[in-house]
């Protein structure tokens, strides 16, 4: 424990000592140049239009990476294709927006944002610590829970995330732009009349809390949180419901909570005087949350149901 501790904070020390010393240009936002796609209505018909051209898209950017050699990437495109894509862009770190469930029925939407490290490399092939691995354990879970329940679950990567060992990863920069791309979703979604949860791991609950003012949200969940660019819940001003959860073998506990010459993410939004609702995550780590069988995956599916009562503490 004393050598993870002793990890966790020199890495933290050394992303904040490269901040400091880096350029500006080695600090702002590594966002796309070019729009995200543009969302399809929500009828049955055009996602399925979406979601047979996604998949050509996949299947292109698959051959694409094989002819180029990243066996990788390939790999990892071809694990996907086939599956309903909202969004889907193979440029740079990739964006890929997934969707499970029936979104054109649904009741109830939740929305997964990841944090850092995750790219089209990754959206799908570290089992459930990548969101979509996360996104169908979620789906189960809630089925479980509720089988008559109309929620749909979304696996959002819609931004560049900083990598873990990275200036930007002790900046706002890369949230900024992930919060304007996450806003359109979640208003459409909303605008139709559905109930949105958004889960929010790691540096994702920093894009969660940029986002979050005044966002038609049911509910907000950070887990496995360095702050939320907030000194408090209120300080968020939204109506959701602000959770909360930290598993007891996360290293992110380490990760020092200021917020200093535009580095760090303020309030750890566990503590009691951020004012979160707190939810049980157990014993796991830092990429355990949606493990199946585990205290945090259920709860996060009872939040994402709209179900607070069935959430412990």
């Amino acid at each position: 424990m004393r050598l993870r501790r002793a990890g966790a904070v020199a890495a933290v020390a050394g992303a904040a000592a490269a901040v400091v010393f880096a350029t500006t240009a080695a600090v702002t936002p590594s966002g796309r140049a070019d729009p995200m796609q543009p969302l399809p209505t929500f009828t049955s018909q055009a996602l399925a239009a979406r979601y047979a051209a996604d998949s050509h898209a996949i299947a292109r950017a698959t051959t694409a990476a094989t002819r180029s050699g990243d066996t990788g990437l390939a790999r990892a495109l071809d694990d996907i294709h086939g599956r309903h894509f909202l969004s889907f862009d193979a440029r740079g770190s990739g964006e890929a927006i997934e969707v499970l469930g029936d979104l054109a029925t649904a009741k109830r939407v939740a929305i997964i944002v990841p944090g850092s490290d995750t790219t089209l490399a990754t959206f799908n092939s570290r089992g459930t610590a990548s969101p979509g691995g996360a996104a169908v354990a979620l789906a189960a879970q809630a089925h479980r829970l509720d089988p008559g329940a109309h929620l749909a679950v979304i696996a959002w990567l819609g931004y560049n995330t900083p990598a873990t060992f990275s200036p930007a990863v002790m900046t706002s920069g890369d949230a900024e732009q992930g919060a304007r791309a996450l806003r359109p979703l979640v208003t459409g979604l909303a605008a139709r009349g559905d109930q949105v949860a958004l889960l929010c791991h790691s540096y994702g609950s920093v894009v969660c809390g940029l986002a979050a003012p005044h966002l038609p949200v049911t509910d907000i969940a950070a887990f496995g949180s360095p702050g939320m660019d907030a000194s408090s819940a209120r300080a968020l001003h939204t109506g959701a419901r602000v959770w909360a959860g930290r598993g007891r073998g996360d290293w992110i506990r380490y990760v020092p909570h200021v917020q200093l010459l535009g580095l760090g993410f303020g309030q750890d939004p566990t503590a009691p005087a951020f004012g979160a609702r707190p939810f049980a995550c157990g014993t796991g780590g830092h990429s355990g949350y949606f493990r199946p069988g585990g205290v945090a995956l259920r709860n996060l599916a009872y939040i994402a149901l709209g179900d607070p009562a069935g959430v412990t503490r």
